[in-house]
């Protein structure tokens, strides 16, 4: 991936405000991305599988990275995230939680289905923009990850 490629990144959060704050947050950091938003477990798989509203691969793509919010309607963070990870296909793309939980149980099992990352969501917007630029660093200049 070339340094002007932009970054396809899929957040899936129910909550309207977070999304718009991740949004802000991604232009604040001056991360280069694709943005992509869905609002729930179900979206996200049919996004993911290109299914029903998403079936436009093109306008659609498959993401560099999940942005994984675990209490969502419909199906939730972890029953989404089982079965990223048990999908040959989308298993590889990287999946970091950012949740309102600091459940410990909630982490561990995460962990267990395979998240890459668990981080509870900041409660300042500054904090939110540091962990979001953390995020692109981190994911996308010191990782290296598959094609």
């Amino acid at each position: 991936m070339t340094e002007f490629e932009p970054i396809v990144i899929l957040l899936a959060d129910d909550d309207e405000d977070d999304c718009f704050l991740v949004k802000e947050a991604f232009e604040e950091s001056r991360i280069s991305n694709d943005l992509h938003i869905v609002n729930d477990g179900e979206e996200l798989m049919e996004y993911l599988q290109h299914r029903g509203d998403f079936i436009d691969k093109g306008k659609f793509p498959k993401p560099d990275l999940i942005l994984l919010d675990l209490n969502m309607p419909r199906k939730n963070g972890k029953e989404a995230l089982k079965e990223i990870k048990e999908d040959n296909e989308l298993r590889k793309i990287p999946v970091v939680v950012l949740t309102t939980s600091e459940a410990e149980e909630d982490i561990v099992k995460t962990y267990d289905l395979g998240v890459n990352s668990f981080i509870t969501k900041p409660v300042t917007f500054e904090e939110l923009v540091d962990v979001i630029r953390t995020i692109g660093k981190y994911w996308f200049q010191i990782v290296k990850l598959p094609k």
